[in-house]
């Protein structure tokens, strides 16, 4: 077998469901396999699972151990070759698994491939490449001073922005939400380590794939969609696990430091208190452009939604202007995954990233609408 993607899952049914649809695409005239491991969810993901996807293998936890046991169980039953590890709130390409399959075997000494990750907004995520977060390039990140000198080495490395976004080229770290990898090297290494619970065990797997004297490879030539918020909340519990988890890794690879413990702390307290008085305000959409040969999606639309559809049975680029500069309404497009594939779908996002739109997809077959207009909050779900 070529390919076991492994998907864990917690509480993110409908993501779940386009995830899966999405890989299902993606792999066909691959030999393959999807293996969807549930964290307990207290949602019927695992009952939609049953339903929808008879034939895929799943995995029930009894309990949410964490991301790394998650993983590590779903590699324990892989056959391929290669194992991708998928965050379900991504949307992978029809191209993304074959375009990888071509590339891994060309590369000497390969450890991780990451590829190019988009938000739900069409604009690139940058933590789909990163430096090796050492106490010194963490604190330039908290800081933000990457983003004052992004030029200069001494402050830009967390994102490692050395390397242009539509560049393949070595990098450090790589996210968990996508790690393609050689299954025996998984093993190898032993997999995450479990002494993490979620955030940081990406990090660290990168890392210890870099001492085995490995290279992870930065892939840009397919993209994926990340609604990066729907899995990652960022409120006071994620930033103290995520300073956990910087603890940990420290401990493990480097020397502790009681100056950047303090700084930590800090950067912690402020986060807190910033997120405390931070208002977030939802922008609904005045209107909807939905892509569609459907007349009924159409009709199901404007019912749900008490507001205009307009619909168009085809998509060019010249049908869609910049509409923060041409048009005062609020318009929000619809994909109809029945018309394009969700490749064409992530290639327009991108196309259209700075024009002012909001995006969201009608998976095929499915009856609902999602989508994420903003990466650090969660995506929204239109059941029709």
């Amino acid at each position: 077998m070529q390919l076991s993607v492994i998907i864990l899952n917690y509480n993110v049914r409908y993501f779940l469901e386009q995830c899966v649809l999405s890989v299902q695409k993606a792999l066909e005239g691959i030999d393959g396999e999807i293996i969807v491991v549930d964290n307990n969810s207290p949602d019927d993901s695992c009952a939609m699972m049953a339903q929808r996807f008879p034939d895929i293998k799943l995995i029930v936890q009894k309990e949410n151990a964490g991301f790394p046991i998650g993983n590590n169980v779903g590699v324990a039953e892989a056959q391929g070759k290669y194992v991708c590890i998928l965050n379900p709130d991504t949307v992978v390409g029809e191209d993304t698994f074959h375009k990888l399959l071509v590339f891994a075997p060309t590369q000497e000494e390969l450890g991780i491939t990451g590829v190019k990750m988009i938000d739900g907004t069409g604009n690139f995520l940058p933590e789909s490449k990163r430096g090796t977060p050492t106490p010194w390039v963490a604190v330039s990140k908290i800081a933000g001073l990457y983003k004052v000198f992004p030029k200069f080495t001494l402050f830009n490395r967390y994102y490692a922005q050395h390397l242009d976004e539509n560049t393949i080229g070595q990098t450090d770290i790589l996210t968990g939400a996508f790690m393609f990898m050689d299954r025996e090297l998984y093993i190898k290494v032993g997999g995450f380590d479990e002494d993490y619970f979620m955030y940081g065990e990406d990090v660290d797997l990168s890392y210890t794939i870099l001492k085995a004297g490995k290279k992870n490879i930065y892939y840009p030539e397919t993209s994926i969609l990340h609604y990066k918020g729907e899995s990652t909340v960022r409120d006071e519990t994620y930033m103290k696990r995520f300073n956990d988890a910087m603890q940990e890794f420290y401990r493990k690879h480097f020397k502790k430091s009681a100056a950047f413990d303090l700084f930590m702390k800090a950067g912690v307290s402020f986060f807190v208190v910033a997120k405390k008085n931070k208002k977030t305000t939802v922008i609904e959409p005045e209107e909807y452009l939905l892509f569609s040969k459907e007349v009924v999606l159409k009709e199901q639309l404007e019912k749900t939604t008490g507001k205009k559809v307009t619909r168009l049975a085809e998509y060019k680029q010249t049908m869609l202007f910049s509409a923060k500069n041409s048009h005062k309404k609020r318009i929000e497009i619809i994909f109809d995954n029945e018309l394009l594939s969700f490749a064409e779908i992530i290639a327009i996002m991108q196309h259209h990233k700075q024009d002012g739109y909001t995006f969201k997809i009608k998976p095929r077959g499915c009856s609902f609408v999602l989508g994420s207009n903003n990466s650090n909050g969660r995506g929204s779900v239109l059941v029709l």
